[in-house]
């Protein structure tokens, strides 16, 4: 998911405010953090009825936001295990499979609005640090190796969504709730709320304090276009996603299963209409103190980031390409 690869329908009930200064549209940063209205769009988590599986494949659609980066090897491999994988991930083989070790490389953050999937609407954020080497026992005994990028973090606003992503394609779900404010120009902001970052292993409640938040101001002079993720291939980077099996959870709603094997998929992005815009990645209060581990979210990131916004996106998310059990010896990597 190079731009690779996530409320409720609240979406329909909250129309934009205006704030009462509109940040600046030009293709420099704005010099400071949007006002915003107080008119808020959260997505709730606890969805009703029982969770359904629900397999492959996914049609889905929807706004997504995106920023890309770059990270060094030696940058991957000092990152903070507690701020790269949910608490759940973190003391398990999904952050140090056998045979696997992070290896840096092109990385982004998601934030998706799905206005229409199987489950229904909702949320999310997910961050792709780079690539990992991974390895398997071949056919012969031997260990085949491959280098791929990797979800090592995701939230999600409703249960349904949670548990299938977890047991239709490895991807370490878990919920949050999500707060969004809108302002003119189609400027958005939005905090980050998850129900694992509390100390409580059943994850029924969502922390007061936000993991991630951020700003987007598109640049009003600037064109849209059409972008797909799979045109990145012909850049040289292989959008294909190889995920480690996931651990069992304890969560209040049923929502965090676990997995045997590996799997590599494919997820699709597509938008006529995508529009280039600053993200202010800032994670301050309102008095100015640093809420997260890092003062802009990721390790190296600058405050002020150029990102796309994919609108009415249509996004597919099929069968894994291939599935397989975790190696029985550590390859030399």
């Amino acid at each position: 998911m190079a731009c690779t690869t996530t409320t409720t329908a609240a979406a329909a009930a909250c129309a934009p405010a205006e704030r009462e200064k509109a940040s600046s549209s030009s293709g420099s940063p704005p010099t400071d953090k949007p006002r915003w209205s107080s008119a808020k769009n959260t997505a709730a988590s606890s969805t009703p009825g029982p969770i359904e599986h629900i397999p492959p494949p996914w049609r889905l659609h929807g706004d997504v936001y995106c920023i890309s980066f770059w990270t060094s090897g030696a940058s991957a491999r000092s990152l903070r295990d507690d701020h790269a994988y949910s608490p759940l991930e973190a003391g398990t083989d999904f952050a140090n499979p056998p045979g696997s070790r992070p290896v840096g490389g092109l990385g982004m953050i998601q934030i998706i609005r799905y206005r229409d999937s199987p489950v229904g609407p909702y949320d999310e954020l997910l961050v792709v640090p780079g690539s990992y080497d991974w390895s398997r026992d071949g056919p012969d005994g031997r260990p085949e190796v491959g280098r791929n990028p990797r979800i090592s973090r995701i939230y999600v606003s409703q249960k349904h969504t949670c548990f299938n992503g977890r047991i239709n394609w490895n991807c370490p779900k878990h919920l949050a709730r999500f707060d969004w404010d809108f302002g003119p120009n189609d400027s958005v902001s939005v905090k980050v709320y998850p129900h694992d970052t509390t100390g409580d292993v059943t994850e029924s409640a969502p922390s007061t304090v936000p993991w991630f938040q951020a700003s987007f101001s598109p640049i009003s002079y600037a064109p849209s276009f059409p972008f797909a993720t799979r045109w990145v291939n012909y850049l040289g980077f292989d959008t294909t996603l190889v995920m480690p099996p996931l651990p069992r959870g304890k969560g209040s709603q049923g929502e965090l299963p676990s997995t045997k094997n590996w799997c590599s998929i494919v997820p699709m992005q597509y938008s006529r209409t995508t529009r280039v815009g600053w993200f202010d990645l800032a994670q301050r209060d309102d008095t100015g103190k640093v809420v997260g581990v890092h003062e802009n979210f990721w390790p190296g990131l600058g405050r002020w980031q150029l990102g796309l916004k994919m609108e009415n996106a249509d996004l597919s998310f099929d069968l894994p390409k291939d599935t397989w059990p975790a190696p029985r010896s550590k390859a030399n990597l």
